[in-house]
């Protein structure tokens, strides 16, 4: 005989439970606080260096103690140093906004690299090597990837739903936003790490360079966290204007690095090395372009001849192209007019990478040869090493360049902020570094900052200019990768004070 048994129904309640068990854990969620932690050793500069790497994620809180968003970060420190606590630590943001942390990270400063040839160019097999001139034997790094960026996210409400776009700007996305909750996440990784007696440095790149500018005296005044150094690398305009003839002008010393780098100069300027030949370039600039163009319309015919003539010469362009843009030769025209006779365009993160257009004609390029090199090889590596590598798995989207638009670009005083931390904090020092075929934040525009973000020059002695014959990202060529880091080294040792050295100034 067939013997059946009913088995009891779960009651309605624990089966909503299971099911909101189950779909939380298919959700593709970030993990809000937690962490991964492994041990390497490496060599840099010939010295074998052992250090643990934290990949994870800390909450941003509102004013309420909610969490609203996580960040995600990678924390590199050394672990054969007995005292930590005159151990440096370097607090590393890219830039965009909307980028991650990816480039610098796996490019410049971290223990580990992409494989790449020696110009920054992409190679397969795509994959990870060690980085032996990365600052960590001096200083430990912590890379930190804002909101959308990477695997850091806002975070769902308690019903599950995300805020409103407006109400994600207000809190995120925007240059003082962005500044206020990156400060107070700052604050909470100090103190979480036990960083608080360490000398502290912030290093930006591209719009990383507003948002640390801006992050130096918030810093300072709402968290009375003081820091030793900033560094800029590749930087916007951090809020000081450069507009009319002074942003038309600036573009010729970037120019004339380009044109030499693809030998399209006189025979005498291409014999020249490019740093003998761009203080004549920069000279020419300052003291007789900006004047030129500042007279408009009403400039002196044999003026205007003169300056077309030296401008044709030291931009590898036609006089008749100069003629016709009235002195103001756009970046973007530039990128497609230079090499056009060659059917090639230029890039415009680094102008020694070359794209081919659908077509000859036009003023601009169709595509940036340069970004797309670099996603070709940083993308696979980057997902690669955190999770083979670092142990972090997650089924994340990591996200090169993030949602964070519209950005609020309104009220940005980061150049005049970084001066005012400067001046309240004696200890401060501030290094730029650019590359010569940057054409996006060109090297010039950089020196420009630097002599305006003080006019009084009362901190001009803090203030240090480092370039480099390559683009944006200079550390991708490999020359270039040795020499920024040294520099980086250096400027961190010599903004340490001396023992028992006091923050003043001198009556």
């Amino acid at each position: 005989m067939l013997v059946t048994r009913q088995i009891a129904k779960p009651p309605l309640l624990l089966l909503a439970l299971i099911f909101s068990l189950f779909a939380q854990a298919n959700n593709r969620d970030i993990e809000v606080d937690h962490k991964v932690v492994t041990e390497h050793k490496t060599l840099i500069e010939g010295q074998r260096v052992s250090y643990s790497a934290t990949t994870g994620t800390q909450p941003v809180w509102d004013d309420e103690g909610k969490a609203i968003a996580s960040l995600f970060y990678t924390y590199y420190q050394r672990t054969d140093i007995k005292d930590q606590s005159s151990r440096p630590l370097v607090i590393s943001f890219n830039g965009g906004p909307g980028s991650a942390s990816v480039w610098m990270h796996i490019a410049y400063t971290g223990p580990r690299i992409l494989k790449i040839d020696d110009e920054g160019y992409p190679v397969q097999p795509y994959g990870i090597d060690s980085n032996p001139y990365s600052i960590l034997d001096v200083a430990d790094i912590v890379f930190v990837n804002p909101v959308n960026t990477g695997y850091s996210r806002v975070l769902k409400d308690a019903e599950g739903k995300l805020p409103p776009k407006d109400k994600q700007q207000e809190q995120f996305f925007g240059v003082n936003a962005d500044i206020k909750y990156l400060a107070e996440w700052v604050n909470t990784f100090v103190s979480r790490n036990n960083r608080w007696l360490s000398p502290k440095f912030l290093i930006g790149e591209s719009y990383g360079t507003t948002r640390v500018s801006g992050l130096a005296l918030e810093l300072q005044n709402s968290q009375w966290m003081y820091l030793n150094g900033v560094i800029l690398v590749s930087p916007t305009d951090i809020g000081i204007e450069r507009n009319g003839p002074v942003k038309a002008a600036n573009r010729l010393p970037y120019f004339a690095a380009t044109a030499w780098h693809h030998g399209k100069l006189d025979k005498d300027l291409q014999a020249l090395d490019l740093e003998a030949l761009l203080p004549q370039v920069e000279e020419f600039t300052l003291n007789r372009l900006i004047p030129a163009l500042a007279k408009g319309g009403f400039i002196d015919a044999q003026e205007k001849a003169a300056i077309i003539s030296q401008m044709a010469r030291y931009s590898g362009l036609s006089e008749q192209i100069i003629a016709q843009s009235n002195l103001d030769v756009s970046t973007a025209f530039f990128w497609k007019e230079l090499l056009r006779n060659e059917s090639k365009t230029l890039g415009r993160l680094d102008s020694r990478y070359l794209g081919i257009d659908a077509k000859d004609v036009g003023d601009k390029p169709d595509y940036w040869a340069e970004l797309t090199s670099w996603l070709h090889s940083f993308t696979p590596a980057i997902n690669y090493y955190l999770r083979e590598e670092l142990n972090y798995k997650t089924d994340i989207k990591y996200n090169m360049f993030g949602p964070v638009h519209p950005w609020d670009r309104s009220d940005n005083k980061t150049g005049e902020n970084l001066r005012q931390a400067m001046a309240q904090n004696p200890y401060m020092k501030v290094l730029i570094q650019s590359g010569y075929y940057d054409g996006a934040t060109n090297y010039f525009d950089a020196k420009y900052n630097m002599w305006h973000l003080d006019p009084s020059g009362r901190v001009k002695q803090r203030l240090s200019f480092k370039g480099y014959r390559s683009g944006h990202m200079m550390y991708l060529r490999r020359e270039d990768l040795k020499a920024s880091n040294q520099d980086l080294r250096e400027f961190i040792r010599a903004a340490l004070p001396a023992k028992e050295q006091s923050a003043r100034y001198p009556r």
